[in-house]
């Protein structure tokens, strides 16, 4: 009895390895998060294995069935619609309730976006922190940007197209206008890089429509864009966010008060204060 952690393409069909083929054949049950999507790779390659859903929705109410035919002898593939199972798609649970019943866990390596948006970024890869999804709503997005702030490791988050340029606004307000790169729609065949920095790809999002999946590089802290956004006049940060964001004079004093951890008053006041200063 064993679970096998299937990676399937995130675009190419060729990119599955001949393992993976076998495990999907030999496999008593695949586990999938849409059993219509996975159906059409199966059909593809051929593969008669009888399929079950296994998504965010209901793997609490499926992973007890699942253990039990694991109990029972059976061996269990569990795929996502694209990609390794885990990385921001459901695996954990069901990974977790295995383990404590003395289940045999078997990764298999295979596709994944994040490692092919990294390793083709231009950004340090020696030492990165993924972070999957940014939460939706700007606040808690912004939240924990702060919080990732001084990690001097390379990031890597996924982003929807709807939501990419909030992001990157976002991005830009609280870490600095920092090098960054953007890989789209990845193995397949509209695949396409954006590099420079968060503002340049911001400005080219305000020309053309975001469109396909997302995986978002960014550079980490370093001594000079750490304390750099704090070091320069608040003038110059809220024209550089108008002038490489695309922003209102309004948007940008916001997103330069909320960068240095002040209130929209606060961040006035402190223009004020430098203004009569040079008088």
């Amino acid at each position: 009895m064993s679970l096998y952690i299937v990676p399937t393409p995130i675009g190419n069909l060729e990119d599955i390895t001949l393992r993976a083929l076998r495990v999907l054949k030999e496999a008593d049950l695949i586990a999938c998060e849409d059993t219509r999507h996975t159906r059409r790779l199966l059909e593809h390659f051929g593969i008669n294995t009888p399929t079950i859903s296994y998504h965010e929705h209901n793997e609490k109410a499926r992973t007890p069935e699942l253990i039990e035919r694991l109990a029972r002898g059976q061996h269990v593939a569990l795929v996502a619609d694209a990609g390794t199972p885990g990385v921001s798609d459901p695996a954990y649970r069901i990974v977790h309730a295995a383990i404590e019943n003395g289940i045999t866990i078997v990764p298999l390596p295979g596709a994944t976006a994040l490692i092919g948006g990294l390793v083709a970024s231009g950004l340090p890869v020696d030492s990165f922190l993924f972070l999957g999804f940014l939460p939706h709503k700007k606040n808690a997005r912004l939240a924990r940007l702060a919080e990732i702030k001084a990690n001097r490791a390379t990031l890597v988050f996924y982003e929807a197209p709807h939501r990419i340029r909030y992001t990157l606004g976002d991005a830009l307000s609280v870490l600095g206008n920092r090098q960054a790169a953007l890989a789209r729609e990845l193995t397949k065949l509209h695949e396409q890089f954006i590099r420079g920095t968060l503002g340049e790809i911001l400005s080219y999002f305000t020309e053309h429509e975001p469109r396909g999946e997302m995986t978002l590089v960014i550079a980490g802290s370093t001594d000079d864009n750490l304390s750099g956004v704090d070091q320069v006049p608040i003038e110059e940060q809220i024209d550089t966010i108008m002038r490489e964001g695309g922003l209102s004079r309004n948007e940008a004093i916001k997103q330069a008060a909320r960068s240095r951890g002040l209130s929209k008053r606060e961040a006035y006041q402190l223009m004020l204060d430098k203004k009569n200063k040079t008088l």
